[in-house]
């Protein structure tokens, strides 16, 4: 095997720094992704909230009605004037570049221990023949805070850590006036919501997508769901990549300056009983700029129930779904390969010839 076609056993970031006969190694060859929507075809841009106005005693209304429809038809928002700080943003992206430009003997230091997916590195393979990302990552559990692996945060350099504080605060709040106006909008008790989600699990994926010289033979991200409840993601470098599945049309996300995208993942269309819907997302890259981003992902305490919220259940509206304890939820979507609401439809209490069980 040719150092060309070997597989970068450590970082990506550092493979591509050796050009020369550039061959994608097999491992990440994923040609059945095509990287571009189809051609022609007017796309629909990804509908804009504003949290400010959603707040508002004069726009209320109109947004709360903005935002349960988009939940419902689309799944997918970006969100703007969400009352985090700017400086903050700012401050945040920077040190998270600092990060990735660190050496890469100091990234390892934070390589996922054996038998454990936390830490610095590449998509973890559940088989031999997986195809793998192109893109390195960091992923961590930040709360419950006792449940944080100490080799992790609490060593990242100072200035990282304290920016990702005050930004994990700033971050639960967004979650949770989001999730109080869905189940607002669903018209399930707000003490359910809290119940539920009030600090509640939560991780983030730092990943760095490096620039690819034949990114047709590859996929930043494969097409998937979210597993999480809901899922904020923050633009790091201004690079373009994000694509939703709309109506079977792969539709690129424009980010909007400082905005969040925001998602259902699969837990709250659980949540909601499938009225609200987790959907398809990819990440593409392409030949010439790396891209970094920052997801952060909210689900229900460890010890709470998922499944349908019982306010919504009744004897028009039974339940689509099984419930499970978050900690068996989370070892079974762990358990799966990353794909479109494989966990969900595991959990999904309607089987063949439509006669509910559970």
């Amino acid at each position: 095997m040719t150092p060309s076609q070997a597989v970068p056993a450590l970082s990506l970031q550092e493979f591509i720094k050796e050009p020369a006969n550039f061959k994608v190694p097999e491992c990440y060859v994923c040609e059945e992704e095509s990287p571009m929507p189809a051609e022609a075809i007017s796309l629909p841009p990804l509908p804009t909230i504003d949290m400010k106005r959603l707040l508002s005693g004069k726009t209320m209304d109109l947004e709360f009605h903005k935002l349960h429809t988009t939940c419902k038809e689309w799944g997918f928002f970006q969100l703007v004037n969400h009352g985090v700080r700017a400086s903050l943003i700012k401050n945040l992206k920077s040190e998270i570049e600092k990060f990735f430009k660190l050496p890469l003997e100091e990234k390892m230091k934070y390589e996922p221990r054996p038998g454990d997916i936390e830490g610095y590195g590449q998509t973890l393979a559940l088989s031999k023949d997986q195809k793998l990302d192109w893109g390195d990552r960091f992923y961590m559990l930040v709360n419950p805070v006792h449940e944080r692996k100490p080799h992790l945060l609490p060593e990242f350099p100072p200035s990282l850590r304290d920016v990702l504080e005050c930004y994990f605060s700033e971050l639960q709040r967004v979650a949770m006036t989001l999730l109080g106006q869905m189940a607002k909008g669903l018209e399930v008790e707000m003490g359910e919501v809290e119940e539920t989600f009030e600090n509640g699990m939560q991780s983030l994926r730092m990943t760095y997508y490096p620039p690819c010289p034949q990114p047709e033979k590859v996929i930043g991200l494969k097409s998937h769901t979210d597993g999480s409840g809901l899922t904020i993601l923050l633009q790091v470098n201004g690079v373009q990549g994000l694509q939703i599945k709309k109506d079977g049309i792969w539709i690129p996300v424009n980010f909007h300056p400082n905005a969040f995208i925001v998602n259902i993942g699969d837990i709250l269309e659980i949540w909601s009983n499938g009225a609200y819907k987790s959907v398809e997302h990819r990440v593409t890259v392409n030949s010439t700029q790396e891209r970094i981003s920052l997801a952060m992902f909210f689900s229900p305490k460890l010890q709470a129930e998922v499944g349908p919220a019982r306010s919504l259940i009744n004897s028009q509206n039974p339940p689509q779904f099984e419930s499970t304890v978050m900690q068996n939820y989370i070892k079974n979507f762990f358990s799966r390969k990353l794909g479109p609401k494989t966990n969900l439809e595991h959990m999904r209490t309607v089987k063949k010839g439509g006669r509910y069980i559970g």
